[in-house]
């Protein structure tokens, strides 16, 4: 399957998901991210803002959970810039700094820039990923050219609410995950230079 198709079926997959499946899934990606993620060398944690109509994983557990018990830690979320292609990223300041934008996305609507050279974590948005760490998002390449300008030891770590799919093809722009969780795993990539 190509990454059209792979995009489609995810997308469908997802939709099938029942109310309680898809809010079940997300609590477990959630304990499975504190489970197996060491947060004290984290100092600034980038995330994407779930897209709950499109059934993305639920980060806003996550984004909570971190508020209260990792004060250490500086949220940093997305905006997607049209003209130029790509995110600008913002400090998290609280829920009055966010408005929906003409996809129905929260985002930012001012703050404090966060560098991308900064970020220690991206929490990445994804419909699919395989046992390499290759992904399929949604085809507008904002990730991946968000990832390149990160700093080369910053851990990328995808959510999905399904399993990983056999193998999925790779162009050379694309950036490899380092760690995927999934509602029943956490899956480590071993990334190659």
């Amino acid at each position: 399957m190509n990454k059209i198709e792979l995009r489609k079926l995810y997308l469908e997959k997802r939709q099938a998901l029942t109310e309680a499946e898809y809010l079940q899934r997300s609590h477990r990606i959630c304990e499975f991210f504190f489970a197996s993620i060491d947060l004290s060398f984290i100092k600034v944690l980038h995330t994407f803002l779930p897209i709950t109509e499109k059934k993305e994983p639920d980060t806003w557990l996550i984004i909570d959970r971190i508020r209260r018990e990792f004060p250490h830690i500086r949220l940093v979320v997305p905006r997607i810039n049209d003209q130029q292609g790509e995110l600008e990223n913002f400090f998290f300041e609280g829920l009055h700094q966010l408005q929906k934008n003409k996809w129905g996305i929260d985002e930012p609507k001012q703050g404090v820039p966060a560098p991308p050279e900064k970020i220690d974590m991206v929490l990445v948005p994804l419909l699919a990923f395989d046992k390499h760490g290759n992904r399929v998002g949604y085809g507008k390449g904002y990730y991946d050219k968000f990832l390149s300008g990160c700093k080369p030891e910053v851990s990328k770590v995808g959510l999905s609410l399904f399993d990983p799919y056999e193998n999925i093809p790779s162009d050379p722009f694309d950036v490899i995950l380092t760690h995927c969780i999934t509602s029943v795993a956490f899956y480590s990539f071993q990334i190659s230079h």
